[in-house]
């Protein structure tokens, strides 16, 4: 308050307008230049082939009438005459506000090239999706940790001395932020190593889903039901993971049943019928097929091949029409299917003599 006492009595009446007027002149032209910027990038965002300019107007959407008041009053205040001290406080929030909005600026423009990296890959290149995020997160931290740094060196803060004592009190940090710090490495451990990527469909446990997100903390599945499915990095990682998405092909292995009464001359030929008819399908590479056992209602064959598509509903379609040209083939040639039977004989006992009788 004395500073400002002292400010009073050292400039006139019309200093102090003049100053007000410089103020709200220089808010005005910057709040003009914000909506003119914002507009120019919303025309250049609405044509096709100008890069980056939906990014931009993001940009200067970030920027804060608040941020843009110190310096106003900065540009105000050079048209009065300060006190030493006073005009160095003016100095240095006029200095930390503008950091501020630079800090703001650099962060919307990560996030949104980060973004729009992402959603460019995310359906081709889940590799380069997953490490896009943890990139985008990693710059943001960085700008803000910078910007901090300059502002406590403006303020005159020994940044040295900071830094060391940031590393003794960063111990303690980690002691009390196991868990949290825990996660923060499995990501960093799923992004090199890659067990999966965002687009993967992987299965965890009894749980599955395809891969929408890894986080710094979690990952997010969207399962087949539609829920959201988020678990814990470090937790992910220590578990067993099914990764369907890395799959070059799909073994499917079954069995068919006839029943006891089939001839033994078609019998031996069944074999050959189930490869036939697996190797006409032109997504199958066949495998085996053996008279495997003797079922309690059955003779069992089992029957291996490859769908050579990892995609389920692939497998699904292969699968679906090997069954019906099985199906086919048997009533053709007068193969029946077994199914749980149970037969009964009766004994029939003798006739009892006439003398017994």
């Amino acid at each position: 308050m004395r500073l400002l006492h002292q400010a009073w009595q050292a400039n006139a009446l019309d200093d102090w307008a003049l100053a007000a007027a410089i103020a709200l002149g220089a808010l005005m032209v910057l709040a003009l230049l914000r909506l003119a910027a914002a507009h120019a990038f919303k025309l250049l965002a609405a044509r096709t082939g100008v890069a980056y300019a939906d990014i931009l107007m993001d940009v200067a959407a970030a920027t804060r009438l608040w941020l843009l008041l110190p310096l106003a009053l900065y540009a105000g205040a050079s048209a009065l005459d300060l006190p030493e001290r006073l005009g160095r406080l003016v100095d240095v929030i006029a200095v930390v506000a503008l950091m501020l909005q630079a800090a703001l600026w650099a962060n919307h423009f990560i996030r949104g090239w980060a973004e729009r990296k992402m959603a460019r890959r995310q359906a081709g290149d889940g590799e380069a999706a997953t490490a896009l995020g943890l990139i985008g997160f990693a710059g943001r931290v960085l700008v803000w940790a910078l910007v901090l740094l300059f502002i406590l060196d403006h303020l005159g803060f020994d940044i040295t001395a900071l830094v060391a004592g940031l590393g003794i009190g960063g111990v303690a940090v980690a002691l009390a932020m196991q868990n949290i710090l825990g996660d923060l490495f499995a990501s960093l451990s799923i992004v090199l190593d890659k067990p999966f990527v965002v687009g993967d469909f992987v299965v965890v446990d009894s749980l599955r889903g395809t891969v929408e997100r890894v986080g710094i903390k979690t990952t997010r599945l969207r399962s087949l039901d539609g829920e959201l499915l988020i678990f814990s990095n470090a937790d992910l990682l220590r578990s067993r993971i099914r990764n369907f998405k890395r799959m070059f092909d799909r073994r499917v292995e079954f069995t068919v049943g006839v029943t006891y009464q089939t001839p033994l001359g078609r019998l031996r030929l069944i074999s050959q019928w189930l490869r036939e008819i697996v190797e006409a399908q032109q997504r199958a590479r066949f495998d085996r097929a053996h008279f495997k056992q003797y079922g309690d209602s059955a003779l069992v064959f089992e029957i291996v091949y490859y769908v050579l598509d990892p995609d389920y509903n692939t497998y699904m379609d292969v699968h679906q029409a090997v069954n019906i040209a099985i199906f086919e083939r048997f009533a053709r040639e007068g193969i029946e299917f077994a199914y749980p039977t149970r037969t009964i004989y009766f004994k029939q006992e003798p006739a009892a003599s006439a003398g017994q009788a």
